[in-house]
């Protein structure tokens, strides 16, 4: 967060005030894999290792924590990421989306993601208590300090199927704040299988793929859900939920992970 001189203007009572106030930070990460450049991706500047992590996950260039022989910091926004001699990063990246990349944090993607439809099928035995979903959704605020200080951030959160938070993550990007819950839960070694996502943003196709890609089974959020969301859903099986408020959801795939009792 920065400070920053501003003109606070109650328009009723006609009057103005000079003071200070907190925004939300912007800065690149570039992210350089085995020496080449990857993706630039505009972020808040915090948990950028976690960042580089999640978002490799969630894009499905690496496979699994074990794929990463190193990571290194050459500057505090340059990360490199050097993969363990087996893997063909090429095939990888033939299976994610275009390399080299611009991340912008208000879309995630200078293009709309199109989803080949490879991903199997979401197997997991977790059930969730309905309760303990609009519990998740609600507390996301109450650790989101950089949303209540500027209002100009994302919150992703995962919790067990207890409602106990595994870890929470803050950024500009509603796509980076998942990258970064995603990455902090591979470094820690959680099973995403008996895990929830709780977040503020909409639930896009690229957004529930992150999920899907690291066999996550219920995405829940504050916010709406879009048809591309839904489509990919369905396609993996994944629970999908949205306007997560007050004491209603609205439940738009695989309803029978969520107990009413």
């Amino acid at each position: 967060m920065l400070k920053v001189e501003i003109v606070k203007v109650d328009v009723s009572a006609k009057k103005a005030q000079a003071l200070t106030d907190f925004v939300a930070e912007e800065k690149p990460l570039h992210i350089f894999l085995n020496r080449t450049h990857y993706a630039t991706i505009f972020c808040s500047p915090s948990n950028l290792k976690e960042l580089a992590v999640g978002h490799l996950l969630s894009e499905g260039v690496v496979k699994s924590i074990g794929d990463i022989e190193e990571i290194i910091f050459k500057a505090k926004d340059v990360c490199h990421v050097k993969l363990k001699p087996n893997i063909d990063l090429e095939k990888r990246l033939k299976l994610s989306r275009p390399f080299s990349r611009i991340i912008l944090s208000a879309c995630g993607s200078p293009s709309p993601y199109q989803y080949s439809g490879r991903l199997p099928k979401i197997e997991s035995t977790l059930k969730v208590k309905a309760d303990v979903i609009l519990s998740c959704v609600n507390r996301l605020n109450s650790f989101a300090e950089t949303f209540r200080k500027t209002g100009g951030v994302h919150v992703a959160a995962i919790y067990k199927s207890d409602g106990n938070i595994v870890n929470f993550a803050e950024d500009v990007g509603r796509h980076n704040a998942v990258d970064k819950v995603i990455g902090i839960g591979a470094l820690n070694k959680i099973d995403f299988s008996e895990c929830l996502l709780a977040l503020s943003g909409r639930l896009t196709s690229d957004i529930v793929l992150k999920a899907a890609k690291v066999s996550m089974p219920i995405v829940a959020s504050l916010a709406a859900a879009i048809d591309s969301g839904i489509a990919v859903a369905k396609d993996v099986d994944l629970t999908l939920i949205g306007f997560v408020r007050g004491k209603r959801m609205n439940i738009y795939n695989s309803p029978e992970r969520i107990l009413l009792d």
